[in-house]
């Protein structure tokens, strides 16, 4: 009996520690987090590799594998560069854009 209840106990437990590490409409999987981070790392990247773009200016978050884009720059013309340098990073599936033109 007591081992019987051992097994039910211990089967439950699994259960809850698979259900805690599975995602939710909101919460992303450990496996998703991680590579929601690999691709802010690789957009981020890119975005310090190319002349034209100030990167430090932009911030980069990336929600399953949608990336969004924040801050500033000069002109209409890097912003676009910015998108587009982003789109080219390998596990973007969208872009999301709200990157403002600074004004002077």
């Amino acid at each position: 009996m007591f081992k019987q209840l051992l097994k039910i106990v211990s089967v439950a437990m699994f259960a809850m520690v698979l259900g805690a590490c599975a995602s939710t409409a909101t919460q992303r999987s450990t496996g998703e987090y991680t590579d929601d981070a690999a691709v802010t790392a690789r957009v981020k990247l890119a975005l310090i590799n190319d002349p034209q773009v100030k990167a430090a200016e932009i911030q980069v978050a990336t929600f399953r594998n949608t990336v969004q884009l924040s801050g500033f720059a000069e002109s209409q013309a890097l912003i676009n560069r910015a998108v587009q340098v982003t789109r080219s990073v390998d596990g973007v599936k969208e872009v999301r854009n709200d990157i403002q033109v600074r004004s002077r």
